[in-house]
């Protein structure tokens, strides 16, 4: 029996050898040697212990709903959050959740609750550290509007920080600065409201993204940030990208701003077709498109 894998294994669900691909949304990348769900606050404190004991190296997940893992092989530890760091709790306007709940979850609890504040984000399928490291938004909301502290693990520590220290912006935080912060928790301010107008808003959202967005085939959502004074799909539609093929991966005809693991893409076919489109859109209208998605395993 695997040594690392015996100890990980005290801590916490432990498996070996898993793709990478069943553990993202867009269903790309290689295997990685262990993968595990740490029970509590403790248990993570131990794996990362194990971890510089071995001198490993290590990712921390959620929903991999933003992430383009390239297809070679991890030989470190993926710690995933979103089996048992689920618990929310809820006092008054105010939600305290832990990082691995799903975002959307959370957002369809506070509309039970009559809590308005994160209906922006009830159609991104991803963990609430997750929306917190990317500082998630949609319909001209994001998670800093509503965050007012976070609970991580620095350092060796389990702490506090404030919105002041997270330092937010579009589709940034400090937190991709200081990726051995681990994002464990966070308190969120909502505002009380009706459950059925929230609702409404919700289904209003829900409708539209249907109605708007390719949800049929595998991606990781929007793939480029919106360019000052530019809408990142009407550039990509501009160049005439729009169903552009590469190998396996082709954006969408529906919106061109979703690249889709349409047929078995290899993580390099996808890369090669987000480069493409960068390069003829610099040429064409000299803006430099910049990606959402987070690279991950790439040499």
């Amino acid at each position: 029996m695997d040594e690392i894998f015996e100890k990980l294994s005290k801590y916490g669900l432990t498996e070996m050898d898993k793709p990478l691909s069943s553990m993202t949304t867009l269903r790309i990348g290689g295997n990685a040697r262990y993968i595990v769900y740490p029970k509590s606050d403790v248990a993570l404190d131990f794996i990362f212990r194990l971890i510089q004991e071995y001198d490993l190296q290590y990712k921390v997940i959620g929903k991999g709903s933003d992430l383009l893992c390239s297809d070679d092989y991890f030989d470190g530890v993926i710690i995933r959050l979103d089996k048992y760091f689920l618990d929310t709790y809820i006092d008054e306007d105010e939600i305290v959740v832990q990082a691995g709940c799903s975002i959307i979850s959370l957002a369809v609890e506070a509309m039970k609750k009559g809590l308005s504040g994160l209906e922006f984000a009830s159609g991104i399928p991803g963990t609430v550290g997750g929306a917190i490291f990317m500082n998630a938004g949609a319909y001209k909301s994001s998670m800093s509007e509503i965050v007012k502290d976070v609970f991580v693990y620095r350092n060796g520590k389990f702490e506090w920080i404030s919105v002041d220290e997270c330092e937010f912006g579009y589709r940034k935080s400090i937190f991709q600065k200081n990726r051995d912060w681990i994002i464990l928790g966070a308190r969120l301010q909502m505002t009380l409201s009706d459950t059925k107008s929230i609702s409404k808003v919700m289904e209003e959202r829900r409708q539209r993204r249907v109605n708007s967005q390719p949800l049929d085939y595998p991606s990781c959502g929007s793939v480029f940030r919106n360019p000052e004074n530019y809408n990142a799909w009407e550039l990509i539609d501009g160049i005439g990208y729009r169903g552009k093929r590469h190998g396996g991966a082709m954006v969408s005809e529906k919106h061109c701003n979703f690249i889709l693991n349409y047929d078995n893409a290899s993580a390099q076919e996808y890369l090669e077709l987000v480069n493409e489109i960068k390069d003829k859109v610099k040429e064409k209208y000299d803006v430099e498109l910049k990606t959402e998605m987070e690279m991950f395993n790439w040499k």
